[in-house]
């Protein structure tokens, strides 16, 4: 159940909501990508998904999208076909606890989708998350399976993430943890473990990222965050370089990115009712430059948010950190 804001509060969202107005304003406007054409986008129709917070195309259902809610529905998986926009499956997952705060999915050269319970909005306070994992449906419709559950513990300490991607040559499990100054990517084992817990190791630096997914061929991986998004060249286990910044789209709570099967376009996700998934061409987007002859591939630089969004973009992302901050405490209230 969501809380009405204090007074207090209230005016404090208002005031925050003046500044993101101001600085949506002086936001340069090569840094919001023009919408790509309506056959390639879609908007998603069901009321029940009103915090989509990840998204994974389907392999073997052409045009069909994975989602799933923040928190506050259930262990629910559904599928999105985008010629409608419409729901076409849902999937209970049983054999599991109950869902904490799930946050990402992405789908293993197993034909297996592994979503990620894996957000801590309590300032990482708990020890431990967990992976569910379970068979991508042959046949669409409402089903009920029973998933893997593994446990997931930080060698560096309890983080708060939204970001799990499945490579899709090795099967390698990876996480990108959320954090204002300085994330991290984090290696999982080379096989998840459903009898004990799966250590993760950090191995790159990366920016504040809500989401991330790797190329159909295994060889970029995208992340993108509320003001950015980036591809990066893929090599040896690790993010090369500082990648090449794409023009997502702005998209309020953005949440959410996946590359369609063949590799040629980006699908960028929002949270909220009637949520618009955003086609982006990969041909616009996709890394110029090579990596540096003699880089080291033993670690890769933070990547702050530059170019085009400027002062302004970083204004923003005050405003909306006290919004999104705001919205995440409050709901949790009992």
């Amino acid at each position: 159940m969501r809380l009405p804001l204090p007074s207090a509060a209230a005016s404090a969202a208002v005031a925050v909501t003046a500044v993101v107005a101001a600085a949506l304003a002086v936001l340069p406007g090569p840094a919001v990508a023009a919408e790509a054409p309506a056959a390639s986008s879609f908007t998603i129709s069901d009321p029940r998904i009103k915090e989509s917070s990840g998204l994974a195309a389907s392999r073997i259902h052409p045009g069909v999208y994975w989602t799933h809610n923040d928190s506050d529905d259930g262990p629910y998986i559904y599928a999105v076909d985008s010629a409608t926009g419409r729901t076409v499956a849902r999937v209970t997952l049983t054999g599991i606890g109950k869902p904490r705060d799930v946050e990402a999915i992405s789908l293993g050269p197993d034909g297996q989708l592994y979503v990620g319970d894996i957000g801590d909005n309590r300032g990482g306070t708990w020890d431990h998350v967990w992976i569910y994992r379970f068979p991508e449906p042959k046949q669409l419709g409402d089903v009920t399976v029973k998933a893997a559950q593994f446990t997931v513990k930080y060698a560096d300490g309890a983080r708060n993430a939204e970001a799990l991607m499945v490579h899709p040559v090795t099967g390698r499990v990876y996480i990108a943890s959320k954090d204002e100054n300085k994330g991290g990517l984090y290696e999982g084992p080379a096989e998840l473990s459903a009898g004990g817990t799966n250590v993760f190791r950090r191995v790159a630096d990366v920016p504040w990222v809500t989401d991330g997914a790797f190329s159909p061929d295994g060889t970029r991986l995208t992340l993108r965050g509320y003001f950015m998004a980036r591809t990066y060249p893929w090599k040896d286990g690790l993010p090369v370089g500082e990648g090449e910044r794409v023009d997502a789209p702005w998209q309020g709570q953005a949440e959410s990115v996946t590359y369609t099967p063949d590799g040629a376009t980006l699908m960028f996700g929002a949270e909220g009712e009637g949520s618009r998934v955003i086609a982006v061409p990969v041909a616009a987007a996709a890394p110029s430059a090579s990596p540096q002859p003699g880089s080291p591939s033993g670690a890769a630089p933070a990547v702050e948010p530059t170019g085009s969004f400027g002062k302004g973009a970083l204004v923003l992302a005050g405003g909306l950190v006290l919004v999104f901050g705001a919205k995440r405490l409050l709901r949790r209230r009992p």
